[in-house]
This record gives C-alpha cells, structure tokens and sequence, in this order.
C-alpha cells in the first residue's frame, strides 16, 4: 500500500469529531517525509499478546546512566530473530503495521525516544532512527501551518 493509501485510511478510520480527521490531513506531510526516508511500506513490530509495543532499553557503554527507549521496526518478519528471541517467547508476536501508523503512533508514545527501521533484510548494520522528539517538532510546523490556514482549537496537540 503506498504512502497516500496509508494516509487516507488513517484519515477514514479517525475518530469522526470533525477535528482528528483534519489534523491528520494537516501532520500527513510530516509523516510523510520521513516514511519516504525508509525503503519499505510496512514494517514488523514486536508487540504483547495486549497489542502493546515491545520496548527496548540501550545504555550507552562509555556512561551506562545515559538511556534510551527505542521499538525496533523490521523489513521481513524472519528478521525479528536477528535482535529477539521473540520466537521463543510465546507472549510475543511480530505484526506487520503500515510504516505512515508506526510513525503517526510515535508521536504519541510517551515513555519512547525513538523508533529503530532496519532497512536491509538479514542484517542489523542498515538501520534509520527516527526520533520521536524531530517527528514532534515536525509536527507541530505542520499544526501550526494549519492553524494560520484555519481555526484549529489550540489545545488540541
């Protein structure tokens, strides 16, 4: 599914309130942009039983009290074994979401500091972090573009 398909059911399967639907339309090329940086239309997550995102802590070697939260995205569901042991674990499950979700749901992921694309099935050495903080950014000129376009409640992002 290409880019604007994705973008489209994003939009038709928001919450019809007569705003959401907007702001989607208004972030769209943010999420856009970056999605266009990745070589693949859908990538495989690692998520629980409950649906939610299996979360990966880094330290940094040289200071181990420097942290990072990351959610791994994969090219090829084989390709969750490089870095998991998923399979084993019969908790878990890869799915397949479309990569405009993956980042429109970044935006939101509070306790997340960025999401890892591996880009090269059967390897970890090509990946693109993506970080939630720069989507953020992105997102609010994209709001505040709109906004100056038209009245969006300003208390909605």
């Amino acid at each position: 599914m290409d880019l604007e398909a994705q973008i489209q059911l994003l939009i038709d399967n928001a919450p019809h309130d007569g705003i959401t639907p907007q702001l989607i339309a208004a972030i769209a090329p943010a999420l856009s942009a970056i999605a266009q940086k990745l070589r693949y239309p859908q990538y495989y997550i690692l998520q629980s039983l409950k649906k939610d995102w299996v979360l990966t802590t880094l330290s940094n070697r040289a200071n181990p009290k420097l942290e990072k939260r990351v959610i791994y995205a994969f090219p090829t569901l084989q390709d969750v074994s490089l870095i998991s042991s998923a399979g084993l674990d019969p908790q878990l499950m890869a799915t397949a979401i479309p990569v405009i979700n993956i980042l429109f749901q970044l935006v939101a992921l509070e306790p997340v500091d960025s999401i890892v694309f591996f880009e090269t099935p059967g390897a970890t050495t090509n990946a693109i972090e993506v970080l939630r903080s720069e989507l953020q950014n992105l997102v609010q000129q994209k709001l505040q573009q709109s906004k100056s376009q038209r009245s969006i409640p300003p208390d909605i992002a």
